[in-house]
């Protein structure tokens, strides 16, 4: 035992702590990710609950302009009204499936006068980079329109104003733009229109139902903080070797060891290192 009590030094406690807060860092990054894959089924479980769910009055679901909980995302509502044409905004860097372009957005008057934005869809950049080529126009007069709720997104300080564009579909900035009585909870993704228009911007598409491969790293994480007593451990039984070479046991167990090496076949490989090491000597 006299061997081992170099171990119970201060310098290998510390080692040991730093193996225990390694540990303890890398159980809090497993839980970490096993809190993401919650979250994105969650998420999943929202969209498959909602995403087809029965169409609603829009007044029915959000009864109040500021109305909107998140287990409404992606539920359908009903609108009844017409398309406000003169106040149409675009919605800058909007990729889709790779390719540069803009959501339109079109403020939605509803029959009781208070308005509701719909996002069409998507266009993609045209040649001058800085708008569309052309914007499918909306359907005049009186238009049912189904669509998918969203909630507004925030607003991001220091992106410049331009005109007819907005930088994320902030909608307190669309009411003022609006200048009527707006909801600022939330837009919807437009699934469809009657009566409807030849073209129309190329829809959204659904979001993908993958939980990723959060598990797999939230497994690896405790694999990383066992591997740090392991790796502590054999760096306690190296330096014990080192400190007690001359023990007759100790010096036994290094003999066994080295005639087991010898007697492993040897690969391919190695008998050529072997070979141009006895050349390169010469």
């Amino acid at each position: 035992m006299n061997g081992w009590r170099f171990a119970f030094s201060r310098r290998w406690f510390g080692y040991l702590a730093l193996a225990v807060v390694f540990a303890v860092i890398c159980v809090g990054l497993s839980k970490w990710q096993v809190d993401r894959t919650n979250e994105t089924r969650a998420a999943n479980d929202l969209i498959e609950r909602n995403y087809h769910s029965t169409p609603l009055p829009v007044t029915d679901v959000l009864p109040r302009l500021t109305s909107f909980d998140a287990d409404q995302e992606w539920r359908q509502v009903e609108l009844t009204g017409s398309y406000l044409k003169d106040e149409q905004l675009l919605v800058r860097n909007r990729p889709l499936n790779g390719q540069p372009g803009f959501e339109v957005l079109d403020p939605f008057l509803l029959d009781d006068g208070r308005v509701f934005v719909v996002d069409r869809g998507y266009v993609p950049t045209g040649n001058d980079q800085d708008r569309p080529d052309s914007i499918p126009e909306p359907r005049s007069g009186t238009v049912t329109v189904i669509v998918r709720l969203q909630p507004g997104e925030p607003n991001l300080p220091g992106r410049t104003g331009i005109t007819g564009e907005l930088a994320t579909i902030h909608l307190p900035d669309v009411a003022k733009l609006v200048d009527r009585p707006t909801y600022t909870r939330a837009y919807g993704l437009m699934v469809s229109e009657s009566p409807s228009v030849p073209t129309r911007p190329t829809p959204l598409p659904r979001p993908e139902l993958d939980e990723g491969l959060h598990i797999s790293y939230a497994i690896q994480w405790v694999l990383f903080g066992i591997m740090a007593f392991f790796g502590l451990g054999y760096a306690i039984r190296q330096e014990y070797r080192m400190r007690n070479a001359d023990d007759p046991e100790e010096r036994e167990r290094a003999e066994e060891r080295e005639r087991r090496r010898l007697a492993k076949p040897r690969s391919d490989s190695e008998i050529e290192d072997e070979i141009l090491e006895s050349l390169d000597r010469r």
